[in-house]
């Protein structure tokens, strides 16, 4: 184990992210081209700001907004904007404007991998073993002398050919990404998500952070994990919390099947998280199926939103999802499409269908900023059963419990039970009513 990681950022607790993939909210090409004009296009992002900030968020977490060659992910210059988005001029009118609002930003740094086009790639393909970057990629070069238009095998991220893998024993690779962060986090930025963290050795993770923290010891990183040990994941990063794919899946999966069960297991897996970090949490983002599109039965959209804003964590609304946006993922070209799509100019020329989950969103979400120990609260069973779970969330001496019904007509025994804060219930003789497929907030 490395040595012990420093607390996160004390404005950690109050945030809640507003996540967006700008290439695809602003409805850019599919593609880059180095010959295209600049489209100013994060102009677009900002005038959803105020929508931000009346779902009651205080954060957004930004996708790629690097130059790249189609998706984001194929980074090739991590210091300049992508023309289809804009240039640095526009991203600062949206720091600026972000900052106008009280809201954090949080970029997306893709350093595991970067596209072909990227000029340290380049150089490779270029000049051959001799090249300067060589040594910054995991590379096979043919047996005999090398001659020009001989390209090497080289390690890519999951059989991506475009995604060309770096090598992160190299230390200016290292020293690269040292210098990027800090790049932007200079200009105003708050923190990093770390694409495919999971990917990295958690060595060079905290080589990274370690250097980063001297010159932004505020500075929020976060990591992308998706299977695996967190809590040690997060020690041996050093980072300060790491994406909470476990409660996602069963969140949506234990309403799907009627098993709280499954819910149950991973709520006290999260209570053991919480021990050492604050994970990441969310029901939604730009690699998986609209939650919306998930779940079996609608009714059940609610309780997944009740789960991810009355436990603890630093939870993530994914750009859409409070209008109860469809959207299914596919393994194919183009099968992120979906749940990537262009939104209008402003929230007014939404479908008014979306309203009852948008005002949903923005009950619960005052909920949690009047109840902001949340972000660290542990969760205690008090009932369990396939179709019913109560639990309570218990911080700096409050309490509130939760009680989610996906069944019919339920009575549970709720000991302590106060108020309906949210929600729909009958209180009696510490016993909580609630109506078919329903569920309630209560105080404690």
């Amino acid at each position: 184990m490395t040595a012990a990681r420093a607390a996160e950022p004390g404005w950690v607790q109050d945030v809640l992210w507003w996540h967006v993939y700008p290439l695809g909210f602003v409805g850019a090409e599919r593609e880059g081209a180095p010959d295209r004009p600049v489209a100013h296009r994060l102009g677009h992002l900002s005038a959803w700001l105020d929508h931000v900030v009346e779902l009651g968020l205080s954060g957004l977490a930004l996708g790629p907004v690097f130059a790249s060659e189609t998706h984001g992910y194929d980074t090739i210059d991590h210091l300049r904007v992508d023309p289809r988005l804009g240039d640095d001029a526009d991203l600062d009118a949206l720091l600026a404007a972000c900052r106008e609002r009280g809201l954090r930003v949080l970029l997306d740094g893709v350093f595991n991998h970067v596209g072909r086009g990227h000029p340290a790639f380049r150089a490779v393909l270029e000049q051959g073993p001799s090249a300067p970057t060589a040594s910054w990629f995991r590379l096979r070069w043919p047996d005999g002398e090398w001659t020009p238009g001989t390209e090497p095998a080289y390690d890519d991220f999951e059989g991506h050919g475009a995604l060309v893998a770096l090598n992160h024993d190299e230390p200016a690779v290292v020293d690269h990404v040292v210098e990027v962060m800090n790049h932007w986090l200079d200009r105003g930025v708050d923190g990093w998500r770390l694409d495919a963290a999971y990917a990295v050795p958690a060595s060079f993770w905290a080589q990274v952070a370690d250097r980063v923290r001297e010159r932004h010891p505020d500075a929020y990183l976060m990591g992308e994990v998706i299977h695996g040990d967190y809590g040690r994941f997060v020690a041996d990063a050093r980072l300060d919390a790491v994406t909470q794919y476990e409660l996602w899946k069963a969140v949506w999966s234990s309403l799907n099947d009627g098993n709280f069960f499954e819910l149950d297991a991973a709520l006290n897996r999260h209570g053991g998280f919480l021990d050492d970090f604050v994970p990441y949490t969310f029901l939604g983002n730009h690699d998986v199926t609209r939650i919306a599109s998930r779940l079996t039965d609608e009714r059940h959209l609610a309780h997944a939103l009740v789960v991810l804003l009355t436990t603890g964590g630093t939870p993530a609304v994914y750009a859409g999802d409070e209008h109860a946006f469809r959207g299914v993922k596919e393994d194919r070209a183009g099968g992120d499409d979906a749940v990537r799509p262009p939104f209008p100019a402003t929230p007014a020329e939404l479908s008014p269908l979306g309203l009852p989950t948008y005002r949903l969103h923005q009950e619960l979400i005052g909920l949690r900023r009047r109840h902001r120990w949340l972000h660290t609260a542990r969760t205690t069973t008090l009932h369990l059963a396939n179709e019913q779970l109560v639990y309570e969330a218990v911080g700096e001496g409050q309490r509130l419990v939760v009680a989610l019904n996906v069944g019919d007509r339920a009575d549970v025994p709720v000991p302590g039970a106060g108020a309906v804060l949210a929600g729909d219930a009958e209180v009696a003789g510490g016993r909580v009513r609630l109506p078919a497929h329903g569920w309630a907030v209560l105080a404690g």
